[in-house]
């Protein structure tokens, strides 16, 4: 090889090794290193374009180019083609006829010499390099400062002891200043483990600290060279010997030098010799204090112990007699200060519970005066009253150096420090323990309350930058500090408690708020600057659970500046400001249930909607000058200012929607259109909810989506457009208009998961009954007889057309993906049919049933066979499933669901297939034989017993102890027929008690001649034939109890309709007609064993009572018995009173639920609707379906709330399961409720009863007027 070769190739070589020398340099050993380089080709993708893997490839090629060419003519035929099949046989052969070949040998031997060659000259010339780097590396070092890392990555040489003795006497402060500085450059190259360890380690320590505090800066820069160094190299037990040595000799230069803030008249010069020595070495002991965090929990807890206790011994220098000593001394937290303004070497030791529990135990007991002193400068502060005098933030020192700080900007710099220790302090529950805390100028300690105090009256005093600098970014200023505070306090709940839930807090917070109220002046430097950070802090306390004592000021402040009653603030857009602040400490009230509670009765509400339309009305005015009224500059300057502040009414009245009773607020205000709207365009640009929300608006959507109204601005907007869209899309199209990497994998799932979040999206905007009516009723499928690949469904009715009723040759080939498409709306149509009310509609519309059965006929392997059985596969396993859904009711134990999954063995599917009405049997479950009932006989006894010497109230009251004690005996409660007599005789109390009785007794005949010209609508007469198949399987019903329901189903129609308003509504759910069926008609029926005359005797007489407005909804719907409003917004008073308080309970009763429903972005309101608009129908079984009609009639309508409460709680386990895998909708939807029996929640139900009864039924018996 020639000498340009061998440069060429060594070059080529470096070249390489400097790409791959980071990963090198982290490997943990050699071999690792080698196993890096071994492995190059499969790690790097950039392998094959290094300049030297392209010579070894051109290399090898013409050395061996004629030999695989060879070997390759020799294993093909005449024709060109392989012998051997497979490409990779033939690769393989090559390989090994060209690896045995002599040319190949020859090549590996010539490659390592030539690479051996390489690699030598290589080492000699790097071993070379080293040389001169060491005789260098003195005089490159050219940086001042402590944190120069030019000496960090040295090569050490050996040293013996004899040596480092030498060089501890070379460095005696006898010795001529040449002799140590030479000397103090080879111990600078000896390994700092090695030095500490000698015997002469003393002496050098002396030594060394005496050169800091010499004259000449070279001598103390070395010094500090050798400790940064020793940082940088060293272990912990190493590094902390050595910054201990740093601390005492800082420490000892201070108590030497002994500096006061007086003797710097002009100011502190940081170029002064012996300042610039003390700023190094802090600087120097800073950087490490917040690198050490890293790697000291690696290490026994005494290292960091002796690290932390040294700093904090340095601190405290002075402190103690501070009170005895009239001149301020300059101390040594003044630099630490200067360095580290914001303290954050004590946040990154506070970080962590290793070092947190050592820090604060040795304050706690040595170090106190370091909290005392930081206390005594923030009060200090507020007491002084510094105007104008401000620290420059790091930024502005890399723009221009400053060498000299005046002592107000010292000592401004130190009550930063010490307010951003005081934070960090208060955070944790050990720091809190510290307070009280006695400081020199106050008589009593300092409490923890009165430091929150003291620092809310700095933000008071100061609320804007003391700096007029434009460049100063505000993070120092004194507002920012104690706001960054408050805001972490107010995220820890315990700490929350006890720092800012405090009487004295609350009113130092609310004060200036209360004087503004009261029209006297409030005691600020600058309400426009200081009133929104006050809100600011409200509106993250208020966030939390105790966060609404403050509720009642804010919200009447917040009345007034909406009514413009407070113009006390000069400029014209600062009273919107200001009340744009303060309607949002109220949203983050009201968009909970408990604030709601709070708020309700100030009618916040009109008063937003209110300024909304004035606003709204103002800014058209603008927009649109009319009659020669042109807008001047001031109107198009206002422009801006008014659209905002529209936008903020109107976001603020969104957020009513959060609750279900706060939903009916916002659609009495007539402003759900306009909300929703704005809520979507938020939403299609992935906005947040608002800086203290985490969660999007998916709860929101649902929420709104959970009544007809809400379903009817969703549809306007164009959400649900965009929804259906964004489903087709993830459905139909994918992404395969992107570049094709590698082939996308066929879906296992039957739902892919690239489309689960549009299917969980639709399951939410389609759960309620009422939403499904909204968008479906009256509207008829397309049933093209051609669709074109363009044709994208872009409605709830196209999406059904399209995915669902795929009942033609024309639909089956619009679909990319038939097989996958269609079984996503077979389970959308699963879900949509767990409510019985939807089914019942689709069904009407839609004969889904006989579409269904249809294609059941249609898949079989031979048609022409009379008994042809289905095809088992996807789709025909899932409309199996579906139909047995729909065909049959019950609970857990009433009825067998076929499995969706195939399962192993000989017969994958044992569940027989249908393609016809009835279903087979065996998906019935016969409810086992009447069991014993132990307490029935006294029930019994106690019905049939006369009540003469007995008044309504002692009765009724009597009557539920016993129920109670029966319930609550561990035995199987009661039977039918006693459950039958207990509701019969209880309605008919309850009636004739005046206590009780909540609307006026109705009036109504059974002769009534109207009822033969009742005409029931085909959803009434399917419902009525899902109650009488129910009622047979149960065995509670005759062969002729069709005519019976069909009569009682005609009188309660005609009995409700006389009792509905007579006003027009915009909604597609008429009112004067019930959306769905009439359940609890039916239950009731089924309860009496098809006694329709006693049924319906007993609903006029429950008509009456309060628990008719709650587990009747068909008797509330659009009634006289609530106001006009509520009777127009179509929302049930099952939903905006029972949902309602139910998912307040539930926040505070079960947490981990509550924490499970907002993930899911699903509301455990819309639940509780499903549920009790079709009576647990197809959730629970028939007993306990019993024993809910009968505890919510004879115990109270609230049980209704703790009945749901109850269920949740049973669920839980299975609820935090699903959410994982985001099947919590679904699994809610379609799953009955297993194992649940009345008899083992109800005590868990009088629990709930003592705690919140007082404010659920006070509230529930308002239903008649609930909101005015």
């Amino acid at each position: 090889m020639s000498a340009e070769d061998e440069e060429q190739l060594q070059a080529l070589l470096k070249q390489l090794l400097r790409s791959v020398n980071e990963r090198l340099s982290n490997a943990p050993s050699p071999q690792s290193a080698e196993e890096i380089l071994l492995h190059l080709e499969e790690t790097d993708r950039n392998f094959h374009n290094y300049e030297f893997v392209k010579y070894l490839r051109h290399y090898v090629d013409n050395s061996l180019g004629s030999v695989v060419d060879e070997e390759i003519r020799k294993l093909t035929s005449g024709d060109g083609q392989p012998v051997n099949s497979g490409h990779d046989t033939l690769i393989h052969s090559v390989i090994s006829g060209s690896r045995a070949s002599e040319e190949y040998q020859k090549m590996m031997q010539t490659l390592k010499a030539t690479m051996m060659t390489v690699a030598e000259s290589l080492i000699s010339r790097f071993e070379e390099d080293q040389l001169k780097k060491e005789e260098m590396q003195h005089s490159l070092y050219a940086d001042e400062c402590s944190d120069s890392d030019s000496s960090f990555n040295q090569s050490y040489a050996f040293i013996r002891q004899e040596q480092l003795q030498a060089l501890a006497e070379k460095l005696d402060a006898s010795q001529p200043e040449e002799v140590r500085k030479k000397a103090l450059q080879a111990l600078c190259c000896a390994p700092p483990s090695d030095v500490l360890c000698c015997e002469s380690w003393n002496h050098l320590r002396q030594n060394l600290c005496a050169m800091l505090i010499e004259p000449n800066t070279d001598l103390s820069d070395n010094v500090l060279q050798f400790f940064a160094k020793s940082f940088s190299s060293s272990p912990l037990n190493v590094t902390r010997e050595i910054y201990t040595t740093l601390a005492k000799s800082v420490e000892s230069i201070f108590l030497s030098l002994k500096l006061s803030l007086t003797s710097f008249s002009t100011g502190l010069d940081i170029n002064r010799p012996e300042i610039s020595s003390l700023l190094k070495q802090m600087r120097l002991m800073n950087d490490f204090q917040k690198e050490v965090t890293a790697f000291w929990i690696r290490h026994p807890e005494k290292y960091m112990e002796e690290i932390i206790e040294s700093t904090f011994s340095l601190l405290c220098l002075h402190l103690e007699s501070r009170s005895h000593v009239q001149e301020k001394v300059l101390q040594p937290i003044y630099f630490l200060a200067l360095l580290d303004v914001e303290a954050a070497w004590f946040k990154k030791w506070m970080h962590g519970s290793y070092s947190r529990t050592v820090v604060l135990r040795l304050l706690q007991s040595k170090y106190k005066s370091l909290i005392e002193a930081a206390v005594q400068q923030s009060i200090l502060f507020l007491e002084t009253c510094q105007d104008s005098t401000h620290l420059q933030s790091e930024e502005q020192h890399s723009a221009g150096q400053r060498s000299i700080y005046t002592a107000k900007e010292l000592q401004y710099a130190l009550v930063v420090h010490s307010l951003s220790i005081l934070g960090k302090l208060l955070l944790y529950t050990n720091g809190r323990k510290l307070f009280p805390i006695t400081v020199r100028t106050r008589k009593d300690p300092v409490s923890l309350t009165d430091l929150v105090v003291v620092l809310i009256t700095i933000m008071y005093q100061y609320p804007k930058p003391l700096c007029s600098d434009i460049l100063f970014t505000d993070s120092l200023s004194p507002s920012s500090l104690v706001m960054s505070a408050l805001w972490m306090m107010s995220e820890r709940t315990k700490c929350a408690d006890e720092c800012l839930h405090q009487t004295t807090v609350i009113e130092t917070l609310l004060a200036p708020v209360i004087a503004l109220l009261r029209d006297k002046q409030a005691n600020l430097k600058s309400p426009k600057s200081t009133l929104p950070l006050i809100a600011d802090v409200l509106a993250r306390m208020v966030n939390t659970d105790r966060g609404t004592s403050a509720a009642h000021v804010v919200v009447q402040f917040t009345l007034k500046l909406l009514d413009e009653e407070l113009l006390l603030l000069g400029q014209a857009d600062t009273p919107r400001v200001l009340c744009g602040a303060f309607i949002f400490v109220c949203r983050q009230m009201y968009n909970t249930c408990e604030g709601l509670q709070v708020l309700r009765p100030y009618g916040l509400h009109k008063a937003a909607s209110a300024a909304w339309r004035k606003t709204s009305f103002l800014s058209e005015r603008v927009l649109t000058p009319g009659n020669g009224n042109n807008p001047g500059m001031s109107s198009t300057q206002e422009m801006p200012h008014m659209l905002m502040w529209e936008e903020t009414l109107l976001d603020s009245l969104l957020n009513f929607a959060a609750t279900p009773k706060g939903l009916l607020l916002l659609q009495q205000t007539g402003a759900m259109q306009e909300c929703v709207s704005h809520m979507f365009s938020r939403f299609s640009k992935k906005m947040q909810v608002s800086r203290c929300e985490k969660f999007g608006y998916g709860v929101m959507v649902t929420q709104v989506a959970a009544t007809g109204a809400g379903m009817k601005a969703l549809h306007r907007s164009g959400f649900v457009r965009v929804l259906v869209l964004e489903l087709w899309s993830a459905l139909e199209c994918g992404s395969e208009d992107g570049r094709v990497v590698r082939p996308k994998s066929t879906p296992l799932d039957p739902i892919d998961r690239s489309c689960l979040k549009s299917f969980l999206s639709l399951v939410n905007v389609l759960s309620s009954y009422q939403s499904v009516w909204q968008l479906l009723a009256g509207q008829p499928l397309a049933n093209k007889t051609e669709y074109t690949l363009r044709e994208v469904p872009s409605s709830v009715p196209d999406v059904i057309d399209r995915l669902i009723s795929v009942n033609s040759a024309a639909k089956i080939h619009s679909l990319f993906h038939y097989e996958q498409s269609h079984t996503f709306g077979l389970r959308l149509l699963s879900v949509l049919c767990s409510s019985l009310d939807s089914f019942l509609l689709l069904e009407s519309q839609y004969n889904i049933c006989s579409m269904l059965l249809q294609s059941q006929r249609e898949n079989v392997a031979d048609q022409d066979a009379s008994d042809g059985s289905c095809i088992i596969d996807n789709l025909s396993v899932e409309r199996n499933h579906v139909l047995v859904r729909v065909a049959l009711v019950g609970g857990p134990c009433e009825r067998r669901l076929p499995p969706r999954a195939l399962q192993e063995g000989d017969n994958p599917y044992p569940w027989p297939m249908f393609s016809s009405y009835p279903p087979p049997s065996c998906y019935i479950l016969h409810p086992p034989n009447p069991q014993h009932y132990p307490l029935e006989p006294e029930m019994s006894a106690f019905l049939t017993s006369p009540q003469t010497t007995w008044t309504e109230e002692n009765w009724i009251e009597m009557c539920r102890r016993l129920y109670r004690r029966v319930m609550t005996s561990g035995h199987n409660a009661l039977s039918g027929t006693v459950l039958a007599d207990l509701v019969e005789k209880a309605v008919v109390h309850l009636s004739k008690s005046s206590a009780e009785c909540v609307f006026p007794p109705p009036q109504h005949k059974e002769q009534e001649k109207s009822v033969e010209d009742v005409v029931l609508s085909p959803v009434e007469n399917l419902g009525m034939n899902i109650c009488l198949r129910y009622g047979h399987v149960l065995q509670l019903l005759q062969e002729d109890a069709a005519s019976s329901l069909t009569l009682l189903m005609k009188h309660v129609k005609i009995f409700l309709s006389r009792q509905r308003v007579q006003t027009s509504s915009e909604l597609l759910v008429r009112l004067e007609d019930y959306p769905g069926h009439d359940w609890l008609a039916s239950t009731v029926f089924l309860i009496m064993a098809g006694n329709w005359r006693r049924c319906l005797s007993v609903l006029v007489k429950l008509s009456s009572l309060l628990s008719s407005a709650l587990i009747w909804p068909a008797r509330t719907h659009a009634s006289v018995v609530v106001t006009v409003q509520v009777a127009k917004s179509g929302i049930p008073p099952v939903y905006w009173s029972t949902a309602h308080y139910v998912e307040m309970l539930l926040k505070a009763e079960l947490p981990l639920v509550h924490s499970a429903f907002r993930m899911s972005g699903f509301t455990p309101s819309q639940m509780c609707l499903h549920w009790l608009a079709q009576c647990f129908w197809n959730f629970l079984d028939w007993p306990e379906i019993c024993h809910y009609v009968c505890t919510c009639v004879l115990l109270g309508p609230d049980y209704q709330v703790y009945t749901c409460l109850a269920l949740f709680k049973h669920l839980q386990p299975d609820l935090l399961e699903r959410t994982q895998s985001s099947e919590l909708q679904v699994f809610l939807k379609e799953e009955p409720i297993k194992g649940f029996k009345f008899c083992d929640y109800l005590e868990f139900m009088e629990v709930l009863e003592r705690r919140y009864r007082n404010i659920v039924l006070t509230d529930m018996k308002t239903i008649g007027h609930p909101i005015e």
